[in-house]
Parts: structure tokens; sequence; C-alpha cells
């Protein structure tokens, strides 16, 4: 862009300039995020109230890291359509984690010992947010639930879905499943990393249709949350079967000492069965253990129903 273009008058604001760029196919434009509280839907059906939530924490591991904030964005959505109707609440406070912040966590948030200093989570708000809430959805909620529910067991009552598990963002045509990746691809960039802008975030890009399927990735959770999924696992599986479950896409799980995938229904577990008693145990008789989960199982830090299985 030359300096007499830039001179102009009528290209005088940030946006107009932007409009020549994206019209250029050298160029590609990214736009703040801007924060919405009414979508201009309004849904003539069924509403429920959906929380979207992140967290900020001291560290990685549930067990001995801490939150040191946590932001609820409190959404009705139109069930039918997937699609948000207005953001009913929004809640987004910092809690001391009694332990000095690790310089890891603190480059990553910004958030610093002086910022959350005798502060503590307001757990009567938090619990009012939570009333009649169907659905909470995070990205990675085998992450974020861990260390929501020890903090506060109520959450251990709820339904919960997971946007960077339950949507095969590569089926969907995205190159990555990172939440800062999938914003940047709908045009927007946000200041990542604290959690209620991480929290508009998502709900601006679960509220666009998928590229592949066109369901919205709010309906995509919403109809996984309804459904029983099942963890299977290869129990006493032979040594030697590993590479072929690997190539499968079972994963180890070390705590366990087992090799296990996850199925979305009866039909694929029938088929899980039938191949494990074929591929991995040479079709001698076998016993397995199943886990039967729904959504107020999965991603939480404890069992789903077990349930022995034989081949």
């Amino acid at each position: 862009m030359n300096d007499t273009l830039l001179l102009d008058p009528s290209f005088d604001t940030p946006e107009a300039l932007a409009k020549v760029l994206e019209a250029h196919a050298d160029y590609r434009v990214l736009r703040r995020l801007v924060p919405t509280r009414n979508f201009g839907h309004k849904a003539p059906g069924a509403k429920a109230k959906v929380l979207i939530l992140d967290t900020e924490t001291t560290g990685l591991d549930w067990r001995k890291d801490k939150i040191i904030e946590l932001a609820l964005l409190l959404v009705e959505i139109d069930i039918d359509a997937g699609l948000p109707t207005k953001v009913l609440d929004i809640y987004d406070e910092l809690e001391d984690p009694g332990m000095p912040i690790p310089e890891a966590a603190g480059r990553v948030t910004g958030i610093t010992d002086d910022m959350v200093k005798g502060l503590r989570l307001n757990e009567d708000r938090i619990a009012q947010l939570i009333e009649g809430v169907s659905l909470v959805i995070a990205h990675n909620a085998r992450f974020d639930r861990a260390f929501v529910e020890t903090r506060l067991p109520a959450f251990a009552e709820l339904p919960w879905a997971c946007s960077l598990a339950e949507i095969d963002w590569s089926e969907e045509g995205r190159g990555s499943a990172k939440l800062e990746f999938l914003a940047s691809e709908l045009g927007w960039f946000y200041d990542a990393h604290r959690a209620e802008m991480d929290c508009h975030a998502l709900l601006a890009v679960l509220r666009q249709p998928l590229p592949q399927s066109g369901l919205t990735g709010l309906k995509r959770l919403w109809d996984s949350a309804q459904a029983i999924s099942y963890k299977v696992m290869a129990t006493g599986s032979p040594f030697d079967s590993k590479d072929a479950l690997k190539g499968r896409g079972y994963r180890w799980d070390a705590e366990r000492k087992v090799w296990h995938t996850s199925v979305a229904d009866e039909a694929a577990l029938e088929a899980e069965c039938a191949w494990l008693k074929t591929s991995v145990y040479g079709g001698r008789a076998a016993r397995i253990e199943v886990e039967q989960l729904c959504a107020k199982d999965r991603f939480a830090p404890r069992p789903g129903v077990l349930q022995p299985r034989s081949l």
C-alpha cells in the first residue's frame, strides 16, 4: 500500500484500510474479537442454560496445583439450532492459591502473586450461576473439570462437554484444535490465557457452523452430551499387540497400565470388541473392561460405570 492511498480521506479509519487489504489476494486481516451479550437470534423452541468455563492454574497437575482464575460465561442457547440467544451472566475472579505462582504460569497468564493476594472465589455467587445449568463446556474439559471439581465439588453433579475432544477439528478441515488457531481461522485474534476472554473466544468459535458438517459447535456438543459413550480397555493384552493397538488409535494409560480407546455408541462398541478378539487376543476367549460414560462422567478425574465384558 503506497503513501498516496494512506492519505486518501476515504481510508481514514482502520476498518476502511482493513477492507482494502482483505480484498487483495495477498493479504488476510484479523480483527480483535469483541465480546457480545446479545446475538440477534430468537429461539421459538426449547432453550437451555449452558456454562462456558475456563481456568488459569499454577500448573498442570490437579492433584497438587491450584486455580488462580475462574471464568464462567452463562449463556442461553436455542437447543434445536445450536445458537446462543444471549449471555445471561459473566463471572471472573482471581484466587490466592496459597502458594507462590510458578514463573511458567505467571509468564503464560500474566497473573502475579500481588494480583491474587488474599483473594477467594465467591462460592455463593458461583452456586447461583450453576443453578439450572444443563451443560458445562470447556476447551480441554479433562483439564478444567479436575481442577474445578476439586475446588468446587458441586460441579461433579453437572454434565460436561469438551470442545477439544468431542469435535473432530481435523475432519472439519481445521489444521489445529488450539482455540487461538480456531479463532484466527474465523478472522479473530484476542488476548489469550486470561480466563474470561478465553470463554468469549470459545463461544464465538462454537456459534459458527462447522465447515464440513454445517452444524454449529454448540449443537455438536449438545447432541454428544445426550449420548452414552464407552471407554474400551484392552485388559491383559499381549505385549506383541501394542503396535496393532497403537495403529488402531489406542493410548496407554500408565496409571491403570492398560491400552484404551473411546467409541461413540453401542454399535461401535460391538465392532471394537470384535476387532480386539480377532486382532489382539488371536481369537481366544478374553475378558476386558468397558467404562460406560454419560456427560456427568466424561472427562471427570474418576471412572464411570465399569462393566467387565467377555470376548
